[in-house]
């Protein structure tokens, strides 16, 4: 009778995926259909889970079905989602498959935030349950022959997928059952299971013995190897071990026999004997040792009824000596299983439910093509703000266009009145006055909300730092000082652009107090303002001179440069290309993606015509500048030299200058303003992202706590003995005082996933992989000393951050904050731009930039926040 061995399914703790999923979603993709679509996905994924993991599930190709669905869509979001335990965490809680508890302790369980460990374990099932479905065929039939070795070859294949991949899925030690050792054997199992079912088909199609015989061989020798991989170590239930050395010796009974016959074909009579005493000899240690688990009473019979024959007619006919069986020569081998391979998708039903979300590499590539892209964009605009700035800064100094414009000497010049209603219509004095009372405020609140922020993180770090001061060895999670160390980089990074946005503040300041005067001067009527304006006659008329004309011929052309500007600017911040595809065709050719080489190749195609424009401009701006130098001397030489028209052209500068200060103070005011309602918005969702790790944290702790206190409530202590009469312990007849016997110390409390009891009464006998045994008795009236567990026992309360209904922390930073220029920076071309804070693993790259931690503090127009 054939008797298969199956694995037992690993036993999963309820999780809600859709919540961190569509969290991360929300925060990281842009609203719209496609945000819903992906939430919508989500919600599949985890009713998937539940339909895979949270029921029992028949031994039918329908749940097993089920089961890979699940481990194909557990392949397709991990490229898509930073798992991980400061980014998006889940924690994944499974109990040991081959551990069945104790009467003191519960089955061993481990819980990791690490979707690798998610995938190893959900594989681990599949192949447990293509076990017992391959053990419940009808192996009288070539359906079910069939189906068997199929299921036993890819259950042999997911066991070693799981061997070669476990250790780097967790980076921690696995439970006993998905360790290296164990997988390996059982895929051997499998193998050797799958290679008896092809020995089962050859014998029921009555094929050659010759083949039959290689056949089992093969068989025995992969269930030998397998015994001998685990016969020292106490890791698979006792009940394999001697059903592998049962296996063994019967396939190589059937071997022997096999042999036999095709021995006798060729009236080899007494190597005939000689197999058939070996196959004998090999059931009959079977049924000695094995019975209670392999019945091989038909095999026995068949065998011994071969064997008497063989010898009557060798006795009576033909008198063959009977060789050794050492000298016999060896059966060959012939394997016709390997184990399946595990290849994605591994379901003949998987549909991709987030077929239409790009994977976390090009998401990393969009993000760094985007900085890229605004460096070159806010480099070029602030090349052309800042030529503007200095032909501007020019014409001041020369008091031009005023000073062609003032040859009578004794009116406002149109272009100083039409600076005045400009400033007017602006609000003047008053609106900058309170632009700058608010920035102090809006300064504040942003210090205030990371200020509490870093106080909710340091309050839970403390506590964790007294709970291991507390308990030493027995604190087993990841230190709070080491997981927050991403999130404090990430606050020292935004308390560094708070202090370099005070510092601009303060230029803005100084740079306001400077002007204010002639500021508010430009904000008078025009009769008060044509009054504060020195009057001057010149000594000659200069209307429709040469040198005017130059002039203004050479002040239009600097205009018309100055609104191709205008025009430039906007082309370059109009441009708009989706990168996505372009990316995705370059990691599915090239299997990587090299983010530079298609991002550069890109960014010249679409802005090498709009940069080579912003040259031109800026070489003839130069060009007319000195034109207008040059004009602008001689105009100089033609008008009468006095002190009223020097005072005159003084304070006409004066109050040009003031015009291009009021119009450069408001821009950086506003910026300023919008900088810090954006940070605002991106230190909340900071603050809770600390709120919600620190939630988490404590609900790990509750949880370890609890496991704590009931391990230490289950852990023995010292019996305590009554003192010994007097007269038993002193001489006879004497009245010497008893000497008090020294009292038992307490044993120390040791932490142990399966406490052992008191060595009186004697404690039950636990089979578990786990477990060291338990120390002999003590002697009578000395108490036990407790048992001490494995170093390596996992403990049996969850590990790493349990958040079973608190989503992990995902791209807070990724807003979509406007990457424009900043013209508070005029000629500083490297702006700053903090790379995205999140998506980033400690000893891991970040996600989704490559530099430290951090937002990209904006570089919208017109803010110097935070300068280099």
């Amino acid at each position: 009778m054939a008797s298969f061995i199956t694995v037992q399914l690993k036993k999963a703790s309820e999780v809600d995926l859709a919540k961190p999923l569509c969290k991360f979603i929300q925060q990281t993709y842009p609203g719209g259909e496609s945000q819903a679509e992906h939430c919508r996905a989500a919600e599949e994924l985890n009713k998937l889970r539940r339909s895979a993991l949270g029921r029992s599930l028949d031994k039918h190709e329908s749940s097993l079905e089920t089961l890979l669905r699940y481990y194909d869509q557990l392949c397709s979001v991990e490229p898509k989602f930073p798992f991980s335990e400061n980014q998006v965490c889940v924690t994944f809680t499974w109990k040991d498959a081959f551990d069945k508890g104790s009467l003191f302790g519960g089955s061993v369980k481990l819980a990791l935030a690490s979707l690798g460990y998610e995938k190893t374990c959900v594989l681990f099932n599949c192949a447990a349950l293509a076990s017992q479905i391959a053990s419940e065929q009808n192996l009288d039939s070539d359906e079910g022959l069939k189906a068997a070795a199929k299921h036993y070859q890819f259950a042999s294949g997911a066991f070693q997928h799981i061997k070669d991949t476990v250790l780097s899925s967790l980076n921690r030690e696995p439970t006993v059952d998905i360790s290296p050792d164990t997988v390996g054997t059982l895929s051997l199992i499998m193998l050797a299971q799958a290679q008896e079912v092809f020995f089962l088909k050859a014998t029921r199609d009555k094929m050659k013995d010759a083949i039959i015989s290689k056949l089992a061989n093969q068989s025995a020798d992969y269930y030998g190897d397998a015994f001998k991989q685990c016969q020292y170590k106490d890791t698979l239930p006792k009940e394999v071990f001697p059903v592998l050395a049962a296996k063994h010796c019967i396939m190589q009974a059937n071997a022997e026999y096999h042999q036999s016959i095709l021995a006798k074909q060729q009236k080899k009579f007494g190597e005939e004997i000689s197999r058939l005493q070996h196959a004998a000899d090999l059931v009959k240690t079977v049924a000695s040792r094995y019975d209670e688990y392999i019945s091989v009473k038909d095999l026995s019979d068949k065998i011994n009824r071969a064997l008497t024959a063989a010898k009557k007619d060798n006795d009576f006919i033909y008198h063959d000596r009977i060789p050794d069986l050492k000298d016999l020569e060896p059966i060959g081998k012939a394997s016709l299983v390997k184990a399946t391979p595990v290849v994605v998708p591994v379901s003949q039903k998987f549909i991709d439910l987030f077929e239409k979300m790009v994977p976390l590499a090009v998401q990393q590539a969009l993000t760094v093509y985007n900085q890229r892209k605004a460096d070159l964009v806010n480099r070029s605009i602030a090349q052309m703000r800042e030529a503007t700035n200095l032909a501007n800064g020019v014409l001041a100094s020369l008091n031009l266009p005023a000073a062609i414009e003032d040859i009578s000497g004794d009116s406002v010049p149109q272009s100083i009145l039409q600076k005045s209603k400009s400033v007017i219509e602006q609000g003047g004095v008053q609106t900058i006055d309170q632009l700058m009372k608010d920035l102090p405020e809006l300064l504040q609140r942003n210090r205030e909300i990371l200020d509490e922020s870093l106080r909710i993180l340091d309050e839970e770090e403390a506590t964790d730092n007294e709970l291991k001061n507390k308990f030493k060895e027995r604190w087993q999670r990841t230190p709070s000082n080491d997981l927050y160390k991403p999130l404090r980089t990430e606050a020292a990074n935004y308390r560094n652009v708070l202090d370099k946005a005070v510092q601009a503040d303060k230029q803005v300041k100084e740079r306001y107090q400077s002007h204010r005067e002639t500021i508010s001067l430009l904000c008078k009527p025009e009769e008060e303002l044509n009054a504060a304006i020195p009057s001057a006659n010149p000594a000659k008329t200069m209307q429709g001179s040469e040198v005017v004309n130059v002039l203004k011929s050479l002040l239009t052309s600097l205009d018309e440069v100055k609104r191709e500007r205008e025009g430039l600017e906007n082309d370059l911040k109009a441009v708009n290309f989706d990168m996505t595809s372009k990316f995705l065709t370059a990691l599915a050719q090239d299997g990587a993606l090299n983010e530079e080489a298609v991002s550069v190749t890109e960014l010249d195609r679409l802005y090498g015509s709009l940069t080579h424009k912003v040259q031109e401009s800026l070489k003839k701006q130069e060009e007319l500048l000195n034109s207008i130098q040059s004009s602008h001397q001689e105009f100089s030489k033609m008008k009468q030299s006095n002190n009223e028209s020097n005072l005159r052209e003084e304070v006409l500068k004066n109050l040009a200058v003031a015009n291009d200060n009021y119009v450069e103070l408001i821009a950086n005011l506003k910026e300023g303003t919008k900088f810090y309602n954006e940070l605002t918005e991106i230190l909340l969702k900071f603050q809770n992202k600390c709120t919600d790790i620190v939630f988490a944290r404590k609900t790990e702790r509750d949880e370890l706590l609890k496991d704590l206190q009931q391990s230490i409530a289950r852990e023995p202590s010292a019996p305590s003995f009554p003192s010994v009469p007097a007269y038993q312990t002193g001489p006879a007849g004497g009245n010497k005082p008893p000497t008090p016997s020294a009292p038992t110390p307490a044993p120390r409390t040791i932490v142990s996933s399966k406490p052992q009891p008191p060595a009186r009464p004697p404690p039950p006998v636990i089979s578990t992989a786990n477990t060291v045994s338990a120390p002999p008795p003590a002697a009578a009236g000395t108490p036990a000393a407790p048992a001490s567990s494995a170093a390596s026992t996992a403990p049996s309360q969850a590990q790493g951050p349990p958040y079973p209904t608190y989503p992990g922390y995902p791209g807070y930073c990724q807003m979509p904050l406007p990457m424009g220029y900043n013209p508070y920076m005029y000629g500083q071309y490297n702006l700053p731009y903090t790379p995205s804070p999140v998506y980033q693993t400690p000893g891991q790259a970040p996600y989704p930039g490559p530099q430290q931690p951090g937002y990209p503090y904006p570089q919208q127009p017109g803010y110097p926040y935070p300068q280099q």
